[in-house]
């Protein structure tokens, strides 16, 4: 994909996750819907264009040119050697947390309890894993995507997935400003499929919105997880102790 293909990919991507349409956005070039279609469908965007676009959505141009690079270059599953140097050292891993969602050190010295010297002692080993890159005057580049993945069966998973699975759901949601919802009914293997494929589209708009909120300030954003599955479950049966026969009697002839 060209560079030019890669930005307006993204700027349509940025318009879905902030609810925008073409004729919102018509209306506020003072075009017709036609025309921003055409604008998008021919790929004749100005730098003008693209700026005005830019600041109706109140995103700075180069904050797009981020976002396109990010979803283009990052690399998006870490190796089972940098999981297992995380999964060794849980205030580590906390701190990779952080730093991938665009802390620094100031905010971290400032919201944690973590002296600045160990804080940096700790982003050093992340340097060193090839996770991040600590610039001059400690600054933070992440070497991964902001989404990268964990391994499916990698060392997180194995060493502490079931202790963040605890205490991600072992709360009331509704008391700390989230929300919880468990649904269950029988459905063909093609309807599962299309379930899935839009919790896919589902996590792909977490990401695009938190890649536009990532360069508030610390104190005006919340870390939130988002955690989502489907697989065969029959509640009769695996809270509620029903068995099935293992065979069904012949009936007589």
């Amino acid at each position: 994909m060209s560079n030019t293909d890669l930005l307006i990919t993204t700027l349509k991507r940025v318009l879905k996750s902030r609810g925008k349409t073409y004729g919102e956005l018509a209306e506020a070039l003072h075009l017709s819907e036609a025309s921003v279609k055409r604008l998008f469908s021919d790929k004749t965007f100005t730098l003008q264009r693209l700026d005005d676009i830019c600041q109706w959505l109140e995103l700075d141009f180069f904050e797009l040119a981020r976002i396109a690079r990010g979803e283009s270059m990052a690399v998006t599953e870490m190796t089972v050697d940098q999981e297992q140097i995380l999964a060794n050292d849980l205030q580590l891993l906390g701190i990779f947390y952080l730093v991938r969602n665009n802390w620094q050190l100031g905010d971290i010295v400032r919201d944690y309890d973590i002296t600045e010297p160990e804080c940096i002692r700790l982003l050093i080993k992340l340097d060193r894993a090839g996770l991040i890159e600590l610039l001059p005057d400690n600054r933070i580049r992440l070497r991964v995507s902001r989404q990268v993945k964990h391994q499916a069966y990698g060392p997180i998973r194995l060493q502490h997935g079931e202790m963040m699975t605890n205490n991600f759901l072992g709360v009331r949601f509704d008391e700390h400003g989230g929300y919880f919802e468990f649904v269950g009914g029988d459905l063909s293997p093609a309807s599962a499929l299309i379930i899935q494929r839009k919790l896919d589209r589902l996590a792909a708009e977490f990401h695009e919105l938190s890649a536009l909120d990532i360069n508030l300030p610390t104190q005006d954003r919340t870390l939130y997880g988002l955690a989502f599955g489907i697989r065969p479950w029959n509640t009769a049966e695996e809270m509620c102790g029903l068995k099935r026969r293992t065979s069904r009697a012949k009936s007589s002839s």
